[in-house]
């Protein structure tokens, strides 16, 4: 995540007083370049990367050609303004946790780099922008959908899920799942099976994804009150869980081959084995009561993700003609 350190106040030269002494005053000036970044770091930008790295891909495949490179770019613009949104709304809620827990404690609110009603206006502005860019650029299915993410994400997983079940992010991340269904929306104007077939990767991606970082942090979470499932329960039963999850998101990469071609089934497959043998890797050193090193697993499945939603992004540009192209 990005830091933000606040500027100190510049020392201006003194003034002379009616005594003949002189007093010295301190100037509120901020660095404008700290200022920006402080309201970039409010977005998150690694985890928008992440998410519009499969906003493409699902454009690709609804296609069935290469789209539009001008509804491309409008709708990753639209999907980044609603990421920023619900991840600025999200650091207004959870300012408190973060400012307690040593992996979130450099975020914008918890460093008072940014004032929580200027981050709240922020956050609003942002979903506001968000859907009237991909209503004008795109179609009212995939602006309203987006506003959809964004509340049920502030709504549902920030201020419902997370603080009160350990089954948090399972539900939570739906939201994340989204980009995929929007980017496919706003090529289609409807949700296709392929839609749903490719919320189903990030949604079982997830858990395993989230709950490997929760291991390494376990004692964060627990200190900020967050009952994450690493804090409530055994790191054998949550290594135990991230294998179960592994194995039904790579099942289900597997319902989207018939709409796709070698290329993704190749890197599906392949890639599917990797995740395996490294949450496998991870319950046995869990389960034998030897160092576990959970970070890999967590690198790894950005990595993956990664990866899979490329190799679709390469199939559908193999596999299918250019069609939408405005010139």
């Amino acid at each position: 995540m990005s830091s933000v350190t606040p500027v100190p106040a510049d020392a201006v030269p003194a003034d002379p007083t009616p005594s003949g002494g002189t007093s010295t005053r301190t100037s509120p000036r901020r660095d404008a370049g700290a200022v920006v970044r402080a309201y970039v770091a409010l977005t998150k930008p690694r985890i928008i990367e992440l998410l519009l790295v499969t906003t493409v891909p699902a454009m690709l495949l609804a296609a069935r050609g290469i789209p539009s490179p001008w509804l491309v770019l409008n709708t990753l613009i639209g999907g980044t303004m609603a990421a920023g949104s619900a991840n600025a709304l999200n650091c207004v809620v959870d300012a408190d946790i973060d400012a307690v827990m040593k992996r979130t404690s450099a975020r914008p609110l918890a460093r008072h780099a940014v004032p929580t009603r200027n981050a709240l206006v922020f956050g609003v502005v942002l979903g506001i922008l968000s859907f009237g860019w991909l209503y004008a650029t795109t179609n009212l299915l995939a602006a309203a959908m987006a506003v959809g993410a964004i509340l049920f994400y502030v709504l549902v997983y920030t201020m419902l899920l997370k603080r009160r079940t350990s089954q948090n992010i399972v539900w939570g991340g739906a939201a994340g799942c989204m980009p995929v269904v929007i980017g496919w929306s706003a090529v289609t104007g409807d949700v296709g099976w392929q839609a749903l077939v490719m919320f189903g990767v990030i949604f079982f991606w997830t858990p395993p994804h989230f709950w490997a970082l929760a291991m390494k942090f376990r004692d964060d979470y627990a200190k900020a009150g967050v009952p994450m499932l690493p804090v409530v329960a055994t790191a054998a039963h949550v290594a135990k869980q991230i294998v179960v999850y592994s194995w039904v998101m790579v099942v289900w990469t597997a319902l989207l081959i018939p709409a796709t071609g070698w290329v993704y089934t190749a890197f599906a497959l392949l890639a599917g084995g990797w995740f395996l043998v490294f949450a496998h890797r991870l319950y046995g050193s869990v389960r034998r009561d030897e160092p576990a090193n959970p970070m890999k697993l967590f690198h790894m499945s950005n990595t993956y993700l990664t990866a899979v939603f490329v190799a679709l992004a390469v199939d559908s540009a193999l596999s299918l003609p250019v069609t939408g192209w405005p010139f």
